[in-house]
């Protein structure tokens, strides 16, 4: 099972994620969540609030892949799972409260991801090893 340190877990709360996915002619893209953090120890969530192409790709079923890195200290993770969009339920609930402080619109989802790998986005030796 691939679990989040600590570490990960403060570089996701801090750092700018970006979240990329593929559409059915695999073709790749790449976003930058703002809203993206942790859920549980092996969850992430953000909230989809422009319902482009990153959640239409989620709606149709790509693996997800999300980086994050830390450019002063020379680190990095990139998290793969599985994703799922949620418009109901106690999640979106909180997702749309957050958007209203904020004064955003309402969100279209809440996307969670199963992170299934963990790999090291630190140069050197270990640059794109699984470390979970």
């Amino acid at each position: 099972m691939a679990t989040l340190t600590q570490e990960m877990k403060e570089m996701i709360a801090t750092q700018q994620c970006f979240i990329a996915t593929v559409n059915a002619e695999r073709i790749p893209n790449v976003a930058p969540k703002r809203s993206t953090r942790v859920l549980s120890d092996d969850e992430l969530i953000f909230t989809e609030g422009t319902g482009g192409t990153t959640f239409a790709n989620i709606k149709n079923g790509s693996k997800v892949a999300v980086a994050v890195v830390n450019r002063e200290i020379l680190n990095g993770f990139r998290f793969i799972g599985d994703a799922a969009c949620y418009d109901y339920g106690v999640a979106f609930d909180h997702a749309v409260a957050m958007s209203a402080s904020m004064g955003l619109p309402e969100p279209f989802a809440v996307v969670i991801i199963k992170i299934t790998e963990i790999h090291s986005l630190k140069p050197g030796p270990t640059a794109g090893k699984r470390i979970d």
